[in-house]
């Protein structure tokens, strides 16, 4: 629980709070030395976020399920046997020994949660894609443009009875819901539960019930799993996520196509939507039954990399909102890290209205000369070694462009190594050799 003087307390006491918390887990250690290096691990990261110069260059690896290639098992095994998932992501931890930890938290999720869920958003391992295949997302408007003023007026409202029946097969018969402000009232309330009595809601509570059922049973596996890792030397990087209010809106509700189509067609809407969708991105992070510990707050951003819009557009439709979100975060002692994909040669100007010293931007494909020149004087940079390279490079190759990078990045602090884009595979040898040379040569 928060500190009872949470709400007087100043944003650099609470990011204190939290760092504190993230540093001194209760956790029972596997050794004094896997304390110790816990810790300094923790130490290094806060001190490149700080634009500090730490011991050396923090190592972080952005991946998805390339652990579990290095183990030899499928995506699909990964998400069906929680054990078996777990195991490769302990082993991969210990193998390559980054300064955050890999966890399976994300990619170990049960497919039989989707499966029973209904999920339509996007195909997984196994269901829409081969087994061995990463998440793809289905490209679709799934709101249309005549839902703007529901959105807006009501977004949980707009959720719960339009969204979620279109898009997850277990919320059909939500569809048939009255408003749940009836519960306030005594007469309006048989119409509110008559709803429930639905053919469609008691099949679809069933599937909600056993997707339940699947996340608990993984549930067990996996965050003991994870905090053995923790014990083993390994800080989390990560403790919530959430997303810029303009990509909430133009990923999975309105489509790239139909948010681009809607920023000049229903401007006044798109700008209104993404205005109301601020405090839901805040509370998707902060509103939780226990407070994120871990101050870093994990934010992919989409829509607005170089080639989706242009700068105009970007400093109308997507920086406001986002820079409210990020000073929101900041407000209350978190730390957010802003995944750039693609590139943002052409937004570092405009970011550079980061707090400063408050965050992490992790470039994918940005030119990291101009993104140290620019945002990496006002807060930490991380990324980008190519995916191309870990794949298709020799080990000098790769050893090369670490060493580069470090010289162009890392120079007097404020950088953390990490590949560019999630990696779901690669040669082991590349990216052990990436680690290595960035402790060897990246030390201050």
């Amino acid at each position: 629980m928060y500190p009872k003087n949470w709400g007087d307390m100043t944003p650099a006491e609470r990011r204190a709070w939290r760092i504190d918390k993230w540093r001194n887990p209760d956790v029972a250690w596997a050794s004094p030395e896997a304390e110790a290096d816990y810790k300094a691990r923790v130490d290094r990261i806060v001190a490149a976020i700080n634009l500090e110069k730490p011991d050396r260059v923090p190592v972080r690896l952005n991946m998805g399920f390339w652990p579990a290639k290095t183990a030899g098992i499928t995506a699909y095994q990964a998400m069906s046997d929680p054990k078996l998932g777990c195991k490769a992501w302990k082993d991969f931890n210990l193998k390559f020994q980054p300064d955050a930890s890999v966890d399976p938290l994300h990619n170990t999720v049960p497919a039989a949660m989707f499966e029973a869920l209904g999920y339509n958003l996007y195909s997984w391992p196994g269901h829409g894609v081969s087994e061995s295949a990463s998440y793809q997302y289905n490209e679709k408007d799934w709101m249309v443009a005549e839902d703007y003023d529901a959105l807006i007026n009501d977004p949980s409202d707009y959720l719960i009875r339009d969204y979620l029946p279109r898009t997850v097969g277990a919320f059909k018969g939500f569809g048939a819901l009255s408003s749940f402000w009836d519960y306030i009232e005594l007469p309006f309330v048989f119409g509110q539960v008559l709803g429930w009595g639905s053919d469609d809601m008691v099949a679809g509570l069933e599937k909600l019930t056993n997707a339940a059922k699947a996340v608990n049973e993984w549930a067990k596996v996996v965050f003991p799993a994870m905090g053995e890792v923790m014990s083993l030397g390994f800080p989390p990087y990560a403790g919530c996520a959430t997303k810029a209010p303009f990509d909430i809106l133009g990923d999975t509700l309105r489509g790239t196509k139909g948010v681009i189509v809607d920023m000049f067609r229903y401007p006044e809407k798109v700008l209104a939507a993404v205005d109301r969708l601020t405090p839901v991105a805040l509370d998707w992070a902060l509103k939780k039954a226990n407070p994120p510990e871990i101050p870093i707050c994990f934010m992919p951003l989409h829509k607005g990399a170089d080639g989706f819009m242009s700068q105009e557009q970007f400093d109308t439709f997507y920086w406001p909102t986002l820079k409210r979100v990020i000073d929101g975060l900041v407000e209350q002692g978190m730390i957010p890290l802003l995944f750039a994909e693609g590139r943002y040669n052409s937004r570092l100007e405009k970011i550079m209205e980061t707090p400063a010293g408050s965050a992490i931007w992790l470039f994918d494909q940005t030119d990291m000369a101009r993104a140290k020149a620019t945002i990496g004087t006002v807060t930490c940079i991380q990324g980008n070694l190519p995916l191309s390279l870990l794949h298709a490079g020799t080990k000098e190759e790769v050893a090369d462009a670490t060493r580069k990078l470090i010289d162009v990045a890392g120079a007097d602090g404020g950088f953390i190594l990490d590949v560019g884009a999630v990696a779901d595979e690669g040669k082991d040898e590349n990216l052990l050799t990436m680690v290595e040379t960035a402790k060897a040569y990246g030390t201050y």
